[in-house]
């Protein structure tokens, strides 16, 4: 597949963190962990990687915004353009041994998602979408799964931990949405679940509360694998409510209105 000029620098930010990540991976047990809040870690190896990234992408484009997970907003002369970077998506599972995690970056344009990097380096799968240009895991055109029934679906979603609001509500919505489907799975990356589903590896896909950096790169995949990506209401206000819901047309769709069923009976 052709890359934009602007994709490639995505993809040799992404893929030179993924090999500071690779490296701390083998020695995760001698990282220097902080507390951050009640079961959310934050290493050495994840803000070298966003050190990596940002130093990557500056050198391409000097003038552009940021918005980083460990740095937040770092404005730009270039308020048009920004960058958002989650420079380890799946932090708990990197800290403990399982090679479930992601690097995600997002580049959005006046406010629209433009290009899109997940990359998974314990894998070596590399997920990228432009705009209007599809997209692919390893130059692999992608497309969403073509399931219609929820009953033949799997679907991935996130589970609220210590520290993390919304028990009560998730356990409604679990309950609804076990009732209908063939399976549910929770990775702990939200960025590599939206690009399973953008890859058909999973049928859905919805969790809550969620950050920009965690979705943006994943919710432009999914469009271009065919796919749709709302919030609970069915908006697109997915930065501001925190709520994602993804599928295809029908499983999105039918996602959607189980997600806002009351506590059935059975």
């Amino acid at each position: 597949m052709a890359r934009s000029a602007i994709l490639n620098v995505m993809v040799q930010a992404a893929m030179k963190a993924g090999r500071s990540l690779s490296r701390d991976f083998g020695e995760v047990q001698n990282l220097q962990v902080s507390l951050k809040g009640p079961g959310d870690y934050v290493s050495q190896a994840d803000r070298k990687a966003e050190e990596i990234i940002h130093a990557e992408l500056s050198r391409a484009r000097p003038a552009y915004s940021f918005l980083m997970e460990e740095r937040g907003e770092i404005p730009g002369e270039d308020d048009q353009h920004r960058w958002i970077v989650d420079p380890l998506d799946g932090t708990t599972n990197f800290l403990h041994g399982l090679p479930i995690f992601s690097i995600s970056i997002a580049l959005e344009r006046q406010g629209q998602l433009v290009a899109g990097v997940i990359y998974n380096p314990a894998m070596d799968e590399l997920y990228t979408a432009e705009r209007g240009g599809g997209a692919f895991m390893n130059d692999r055109r992608l497309r969403v799964a073509g399931r219609s029934k929820l009953s033949d679906a799997v679907i991935g979603t996130g589970v609220p931990h210590l520290g993390r609001g919304h028990h009560g509500s998730f356990l409604v919505e679990m309950r609804n949405v076990m009732a209908e489907v063939s399976g549910v799975r929770r990775l702990g990356s939200a960025a590599l679940d939206l690009a399973y589903v953008a890859a058909g590896r999973m049928d859905g896909f919805w969790e809550e509360p969620l950050e920009p950096w965690d979705v943006a790169a994943g919710i432009l995949l999914i469009r271009e694998a065919g796919g749709f990506v709302s919030d609970k209401s069915g908006g697109q206000d997915m930065f501001d409510t925190g709520q994602v819901v993804a599928g295809n047309e029908a499983i999105h769709k039918a996602l959607l209105k189980t997600l806002k069923r009351p506590v059935s009976a059975r």
